[in-house]
């Protein structure tokens, strides 16, 4: 039994060893590609208008952030105590069931209203998903308001129509009664001009202005700070339809920006947050150079609404792209081994990849045209179909005593 014991343990135990002693490891090659980017850390300029801050009283915002808000239009209430707020609070409960009952009213609960509701139901659930997992939660919040009153619609086309007129007369009379006591207790603030509504006051409103961005130097917007002053409450607008981001970045980089603009037109702006897709800008002017590097001010027309929120923010300029083979960096050789026609191992200068082809290694010559700290891209360089590299195949990361040729077991 002990000589069993013995001999089995030795099997396994060789076994283990050939395992981990084993040098031989194998990947796929595979189409890769890489973005060539400038990389910059810069603020979003807009042309911005701070809103009186009402003092006293309880505030509340009637407008979504990024919402445009007409010349007059309401941006928010002020109310006198609390009391006043809940009556508003229920005022608005009541107009929204106003609202959905004459919906379920108007369409006499018709199969095709209810089929309508469903569809507008389940689109919504998804969009509250997707917010949710974006961890969008403000534009979640507003979708699961929209929910519910589809949801009480739904419900109130299931239960008949017969009582919906009293219903409706009853919430009306309760509607008048309370308005008749909100009457003077609120004060609005209203928009002196057309814009976008933005709850975010950061003091940049008034050091950060379009006007001066062609004479900023890259000391200059390093030493921005905000204006301790400029505060608000209620919000403020963002005027007109144009952006601008500017950043420090070195003189060649800005040279070889406006080289590409001129082949190419606009240029695509990445934020690394805040907004999920590349933004069409035009590089509008370059500083004054100093110490090797210039502000660089590019101008945006697209998205405004989207970038509201949006200060002091990393972004990459996209400046072309490489594609090639992917392959890790310690499968890249300098030299092809043979063997000789004497038996030896022979090598000469070429820079290549083993792969592993049937159970023979394969020299594949390759040109690397990109390279990382873990891969490389490359592409092949031999006229024979038979060496070239192609996407798919076993490329030999390591082996002991590889050369072209080499059978492996």
């Amino acid at each position: 039994m002990a000589a069993l014991f013995l001999g089995v343990a030795a099997y396994f135990g060789i076994q283990a060893f050939q395992y981990l002693d084993d040098p031989l490891g194998i990947t796929l090659a595979y189409r890769y590609e890489v973005e060539r980017t400038v990389d910059l850390t810069g603020f979003v300029v807009r042309e911005e208008r701070v809103l009186p801050d009402e003092g006293g009283g309880l505030l509340r915002i009637q407008r979504a952030e990024g919402e445009r808000v007409s010349a007059g239009g309401t941006v928010a209430s002020v109310y006198a105590d609390q009391a006043s707020l809940d009556r508003q609070a229920e005022i608005d409960s009541l107009e929204s069931r106003v609202e959905q009952l004459q919906y379920a009213q108007d369409l006499a609960l018709a199969a095709e209203t209810t089929r309508k509701l469903d569809a507008q139901i389940t689109q919504n659930l998804l969009e509250y998903r997707r917010f949710l997992a974006a961890d969008r939660l403000y534009d979640a919040e507003g979708v699961a308001l929209e929910l519910r009153a589809l949801v009480l619609k739904r419900d109130y086309s299931d239960a008949g129509g017969g009582d919906i007129a009293l219903q409706l007369q009853e919430l009306g009379a309760q509607l008048l009664a309370l308005r008749a006591q909100t009457e003077g207790s609120v004060r609005r603030i209203t928009a002196p001009e057309a814009g976008l509504y933005s709850a975010e006051v950061d003091g940049f409103e008034t050091v950060l202005t379009p006007d001066i961005l062609g004479d900023l130097t890259p000391s200059t917007l390093s030493s921005l700070t905000p204006d301790p002053a400029v505060a608000s409450r209620t919000g403020k607008l963002v005027l007109g339809d144009e952006w601008y981001y500017v950043a420090s970045l070195s003189t060649e980089d800005a040279l070889a920006l406006q080289r590409q603009q001129e082949e190419e037109g606009k240029l695509p702006l990445r934020f690394s947050k805040g907004v999920d897709r590349d933004l069409p800008v035009m590089l509008q002017s370059v500083g004054p150079r100093e110490d090797g590097r210039v502000v660089v001010v590019f101008r945006g027309t697209a998205y405004l609404r989207e970038l509201t929120l949006l200060r002091q923010q990393r972004a990459q300029i996209i400046t072309g792209s490489i594609s090639g083979i992917r392959a890790p960096r310690e499968c890249l050789r300098a030299e092809r081994a043979f063997l000789g026609e004497d038996g030896k191992i022979v090598t000469e200068t070429q820079t290549g990849i083993y792969c592993l082809v049937g159970r023979e290694s394969r020299f594949k010559p390759v040109e690397v045209i990109y390279s990382s700290e873990s891969f490389v891209l490359v592409r092949s360089t031999s006229g024979d179909e038979s060496l070239r590299l192609r996407p798919g195949e076993q490329i030999i990361v390591s082996a002991r005593g590889l050369y072209d040729g080499k059978v492996l077991e």
